[in-house]
């Protein structure tokens, strides 16, 4: 039951019961504390009159006139020890004012024994009237000149019920008083202390609604709610970044998937074309026979080169472990410089390196290079020198390609990583490739634990820079 109930009205609820309890305590401690006092104020007057009650049962002289004027209200009388009434009761008594009812006292009185400044035996105890609802304090004790008669002293508690009865109301509306101020404060601090978490239960609903960038205001550190509203905002941080993290992969998978199927469609045309010209007639005509065969070979070679870039890079996407070697990076990179020397005879490419030995896998670091020599070719003058550098920067082996071709802007330095990206538009695909090489060679060089970036001025060349963890042979 109490789960169903809000956090506030729990809080309130709680105080509420906590208060009434110390408040009844504290009623109940003051009010037998006060009961307790007025009791013996009362026993006290009556062992400091009990020569007034002696005096009335046994009057000076023998005779009524010698008997003791008691208190109006007051009662005395003798038992004897078997309870049976001896004297009285004597009852005081006032002009206008009616005659008290006496005690009703129990069948036998137990006594206590002596003590210093009592008699032989003495007891005080309550006893209600004979008649009405009033209430006595009764002193019973047996004289030392009389030890088998008991003295009994009895005096109203009118006085002592009223002021007892005063101090329960008192009580009681004190109490109520102070647990509805309590309750309208604890309303008010409450209500203030959790409007943290109003806001906090409106900036939920908004995110919930789809607006990702809903934070919780005027969060603090030195509070609790405030501290949560800090650590929600963290965390709400990290679930947008994610979500526009997810976006971004999701656009960019759509935009791979649709280049992949858009690249792949050229090729297969032109093997349903010369499919289509051999149908026709071709393999009676030997020049278009060996145009169609020829055609069909170069596009099936061009799909094959475009599926093996898509299948390593999804396994590089998958995280599947290269090959681990020590690999001397100048030995691979001046293979590669020799090879596009060959391939261009025309273009000047010098090449300095350093000792550099780095841990992985060869064939794959060989592709790196190749593919940025032929992004050089794919993009400057025949005539336009490239430098190649192989160096060392502290932990790092760094391999640089620059060439001296049209450069890019900072916007296609920032996209010429991307997969099919082409920095010229323009560019037919059967001169420029497909735009999967600079991509490689930013996958290779993450799984090998490296980055690859690009730095370009437009109209002066752009360098491409791949940076590799060195290997040190020697056992840790």
């Amino acid at each position: 039951m109490i789960r169903r109930l809000s956090l506030r009205t729990r809080l309130v609820l709680g105080l509420f019961v906590l208060a009434t309890a110390g408040l009844i305590a504290a009623d109940i401690a003051t009010y037998k504390s006060q009961e307790s006092f007025l009791f013996d104020q009362t026993d006290h007057t009556l062992q400091d009159n009990h020569g007034l009650a002696d005096i009335t049962v046994h009057p000076q002289g023998g005779d009524e006139s010698g008997r003791a004027h008691l208190p109006p209200g007051d009662v005395v009388e003798t038992l004897s020890l078997s309870g049976k009434v001896l004297q009285g009761p004597y009852i005081g008594t006032a002009p206008g004012r009616a005659t008290e009812s006496p005690p009703r006292l129990p069948a036998k009185i137990t006594l206590s024994g002596p003590t210093r400044g009592q008699p032989d035996a003495v007891t005080y105890f309550t006893a209600p009237a004979t008649k009405g609802d009033g209430r006595y304090r009764v002193r019973a004790s047996i004289e030392r000149d009389d030890p088998n008669e008991v003295l009994v002293f009895a005096v109203p508690l009118h006085d002592l019920d009223s002021t007892l009865h005063r101090l329960f109301l008192i009580e009681l509306f004190v109490t109520l008083a102070v647990l509805a101020a309590l309750v309208g404060l604890a309303l008010w601090v409450v209500r203030i202390g959790l409007r943290p978490l109003a806001a906090i239960e409106r900036t939920a609903a908004a995110i919930g609604a789809g607006d990702l960038s809903q934070r919780v205001e005027r969060a603090e550190p030195r509070t609790e709610i405030g501290r949560l509203g800090l650590a929600l905002n963290a965390m709400l941080g990290q679930i947008e970044r994610a979500f526009k993290a997810r976006e971004a992969s999701e656009a960019k998978l759509r935009r791979f998937v649709a280049d992949a199927s858009h690249e792949l469609r050229t090729p297969l045309a032109g093997v349903r074309a010369y499919a289509e010209l051999f149908r026709r007639g071709a393999a009676s005509r030997p020049d278009d026979l060996e145009r169609a065969m020829s055609g069909i070979s170069r596009e099936s070679e061009r799909m094959t080169l475009l599926v093996e870039d898509l299948l390593l890079l999804a396994r590089l996407d998958e995280g599947r472990p290269l090959e681990q070697e020590p690999v001397d990076l100048p030995e691979v990179v001046g293979e590669a410089v020799e090879t596009a020397r060959t391939v261009e005879p025309s273009r000047s490419i010098d090449l300095t390196t350093e000792p550099a030995l780095v841990l992985g896998d060869r064939d794959r670091l060989r592709q790196v290079v190749d593919n940025l020599l032929s992004n050089v070719r794919a993009h400057t003058p025949s005539n336009g020198p490239v430098h190649v550098r192989v160096a060392r920067n502290g932990t790092n082996a760094v391999l640089e390609v620059e060439d001296s071709g049209p450069g890019m802007s900072g916007e296609e330095v920032e996209q010429v990583f991307e997969r099919f990206h082409r920095g010229d538009p323009s560019r037919s695909r059967s001169s420029g490739g497909v735009g999967l090489g600079l991509s490689i060679v930013s996958a290779v060089a993450e799984a090998h634990g490296g980055s690859a970036s690009a730095t370009a001025v437009p109209g002066k060349g752009s360098t491409f820079t791949v940076s590799l963890p060195l290997y040190d042979p020697r056992p840790e």
